[in-house]
């Protein structure tokens, strides 16, 4: 048989080739050629023939007809044949194939052949495919070299060791002593595939890390002399000594000094030389840097290096790279958590990259800039967003617009309407004139809520001002009594009203009690409508000031009653409180800082303003649950029997993870089928768990109602509490069964836990 081709001829041929078809060809007509050959005797051309199967290999094309011709060559003595058997073995064979099992014996005889090349050929060739089974049965083998004194075999045999822990990791321990002496290598090759080793160990055990903490000086010291070094032609990249092993250092150190303070104060000089000493011009510096700053972020690094790495990627951001940029901004935007403060002063670099033409730069540049949103900096943060949302493609318009919600929800002040109550308050002089527009305001238009609610709480407060009609400079207006009550009843009817809005509402009117002389019974009839309304608050309200009028009617005063006196603002507040006191007294509670169970919209600020309106403001409940009547003598027996004063045990129906949820239950009388069940959840950890949700279900003979809660965050270390009602029909008196579904967050990570409660007292449902 003629002498095949060689394989430069071959490349030559298929490269002329004119089309896909005509190469096929080619390739086709030399594979037969190929086959004929290995089913000769003669093997003087099998390793011509197995490199130009390779070389087809590398095309697309098949060639795992030579697999057996490649364990052939891996068992001659030849190292040109030997060097050829183990590159197609690499490339043709893999450990899902038996057939690569047959060459651990020949592996196992040149791991310990005396030439180190063909040693090297073995090592990296267990490295490369080498399956869990043979790296088991050379592992030996491989912890052998690790200690030889060739470097050449040294490094080898390193980088088969990462790959026989990937396979094998049970193995580790057996190169831990060898390890730990190959970070004293002066060779580079040898000290770079140690750590890689290293890094690998520390990834499958972190037991490791304990064990490596001891090297983190010599670790620092090999640092300290690629950075110090002069020129090296040998390791020189750039003007930078061998980068490559510069990251994979910085790399072992962040895994080692990670949540270690001994480690990360030792390693603190070192990362600042390298992040001032290294040059930024080249992309290799860059790089360095960059390992740096992840180094800083992830161990427990002093405050000035963490500014300092802020800073590198600050000067990342103005690189014309955008790769570079990009993974600034990414980097930024993990720091922003933990340095706030720091990133802050990039602000304006990262908003200019809202202008970028590259897509992922815009996303990552958006993501940070609402990230960097807070109290100082909303207004102009939200007029910059704006204009990206105006301006952006329609991929980012969702996901900006959220953002700027969501920003809004948490920055934007939500006191204005107890602030402007306030200022109308103190403005003696101007009472009659507000009260007489801002009721023709909402006569007109009532859709604004936060109008409304001033407007409601100025006529239920000065409705005697706006019944005279006169203030200087206007036209007298002449309103009765009764078409003040329409409004608001109609206020109170309106779908468009939020539950804040009746609330104000409901105490407006009964406010006008004392100051409309002709429509007390009229008044009367529109706030005991609300006693059964399926709002707590309302109900309570409704109840409170229906007990009022039955039980202290005579005490009502038929004169105007003066809330603004001409005396100092520290002798009014005393009078109010000492009012307001008197009230509490009545209905049995004195707790006159309640927690609201309305909606966050209508939260007054603590500085007085709230006492000048003593039914306007007040929450007569501690807690969003049904009032428990402190003193029923004072009430009548109308109220006190609305409810069934016999005890009915608490339950702790979810005590885990620190968050605690308590039930007390109530029954009324009036409907003894009806269960309110308060729900009572507290957290004794030391952060705070936000955005609480509790959902519950009943079987299908039960009716469940859930009432809004109290917040939404459970305040750490038991320092508050949120507390929601819920009311429960129970006709046929089976026994209560309830699942649980809780969703919150805590220390930045989402929890969601279900729970069942099947321990309720009988008293719950007999």
């Amino acid at each position: 048989m003629p002498a095949p081709v060689r394989l430069r001829e071959l490349i030559r041929t298929i490269r002329a080739a004119r089309t896909q078809a005509e190469e096929r060809d080619v390739i086709q007509k030399e594979c037969a050629l190929i086959r004929s050959s290995f089913r000769e005797e003669d093997n003087t051309y099998r390793c011509r023939n197995v490199a130009k199967l390779i070389y087809m290999h590398m095309l697309g094309y098949p060639a795992h007809f030579g697999q057996l011709e490649c364990l052939k060559l891996i068992a001659s003595q030849r190292f040109t044949d030997k060097r050829i058997g183990y590159l197609g073995a690499m490339l043709l064979l893999d450990e899902r194939q038996d057939v690569h099992l047959l060459m651990t014996n020949c592996l196992k005889n040149d791991l310990s052949h005396s030439t180190q090349f063909v040693q090297g050929l073995a090592l990296c060739t267990l490295g490369c495919m080498g399956s869990s089974d043979m790296c088991r049965d050379l592992a030996g083998e491989v912890e052998k070299l690790l200690k030889n004194s060739n470097s050449y075999i040294r490094k080898k045999a390193a980088l088969a060791a990462v790959h026989v822990i990937r396979k094998v990791p049970e193995l580790l321990e057996m190169f831990l002593p060898a390890t730990k002496n190959l970070l004293n290598d002066k060779n580079h090759g040898v000290l770079h595939a140690a750590v890689v080793l290293v890094i690998e160990m520390c990834k499958h055990s972190p037991d490791t890390h304990a064990y490596f903490r001891k090297v983190v000086p010599q670790l620092v010291k090999s640092l300290k002399n690629l950075i110090m070094s002069g020129y090296s032609p040998e390791h020189d990249v750039s003007g930078i000594s061998d980068p490559f092993l510069q990251v994979q250092i910085l790399r072992l150190l962040r895994i080692l000094g990670k949540s270690d303070d001994e480690s990360s104060e030792q390693m603190n000089d070192i990362l600042a030389q390298v992040a001032t000493n290294t040059e930024t011009s080249k992309n290799v510096g860059n790089a360095i840097l960059y390992e740096t700053v992840l180094t800083v972020m992830d161990i427990k690094s002093e405050s000035g290096l963490r500014v300092l790495a802020v800073n590198i990627l600050g000067r990342f951001l103005l690189n014309n790279d955008k790769n570079i940029r990009y993974v600034a901004l990414t980097s930024l935007l993990k720091m922003v958590q933990t340095d706030h403060n720091a990133v802050q002063r990039h602000r304006s670099t990262i908003v200019d990259c809202l202008t970028d033409l590259d897509v992922s730069i815009k996303r990552r540049a958006m993501d940070l800039c609402f990230a960097l949103v807070n109290g100082s900096n909303v207004r102009g943060m939200m007029k910059e967003l704006l204009y990206f949302l105006d301006h952006c493609d329609p991929e980012f318009k969702a996901d900006c617009a959220s953002g700027i919600f969501l920003a809004a929800e948490n920055f934007v002040r939500d006191d204005s309407v107890p602030l402007l109550i306030l200022l109308i308050s103190n403005a003696n002089s101007l009472h009659a004139y507000i009260v007489q527009k801002l009721y023709q305001a909402i006569r007109v238009d009532a859709s604004q809520q936060p109008l409304v609610q001033v407007a409601v709480w100025c006529i239920g407060e000065y409705g005697d001002l706006l019944l005279s009609g006169e203030f200087e400079d206007e036209t007298p207006v002449q309103v009765t009594e009764d078409e003040v009550l329409d409004v608001l009843e109609q206020i109170l009817h309106s779908n468009l009203s939020l539950l804040t809005t009746r609330e104000y509402a409901l105490t407006a009117i009964m406010k006008l009690s004392t100051r409309l002389q002709n429509s007390t019974n009229r008044i009367r009839k529109a706030v005991s409508i609300y006693g059964s309304s399926l709002d707590v608050e309302l109900q309570q309200r409704a109840v409170e000031y229906s007990a009022l009028f039955m039980r202290f009617d005579h005490m009502r005063s038929r004169n105007k009653i003066k809330i603004n006196g001409k005396f100092s603002n520290g002798a009014l507040i005393q009078d109010i409180l000492f009012q307001v006191n008197n009230l509490l007294d009545l209905l049995g509670d004195s707790n006159i800082n309640p927690a609201r169970s309305v909606p966050q919209e209508s939260k007054v600020p603590q500085t007085g303003g709230e006492l000048l309106d003593l039914l306007g403001g007040l929450n007569l409940a501690g807690e969003k649950v049904f009032y428990r009547m402190r003193n029923p003598l004072l009430f009548p027996n109308s109220i006190v029997e609305s409810f069934n004063i016999a005890d009915i045990p608490s339950i702790i129906a979810y005590d885990q993870n620190g968050l605690k949820i308590e039930f007390s239950f109530e029954r009324s009388k009036a409907n003894l089928n009806m269960l309110f069940i308060t729900l009572r959840a507290s957290n004794s950890t030391e952060t705070d768990m936000n955005n609480f949700v509790l959902q519950a279900a009943v079987p299908k003979s039960f009716q469940l109602q859930l009432m809004s809660p109290s917040g939404s965050t459970v305040p750490a270390v038991n320092s508050g509490a949120v507390t929601q009602i819920m009311r429960v029909l129970n006709s046929q008196k089976h026994p209560l069964r309830m699942r649980l579904k809780l969703t919150y967050s805590h220390r930045e990570a989402p929890i969601e836990v279900m729970s069942e409660v099947n321990e309720f007292p009988p008293q719950a449902w007999e």
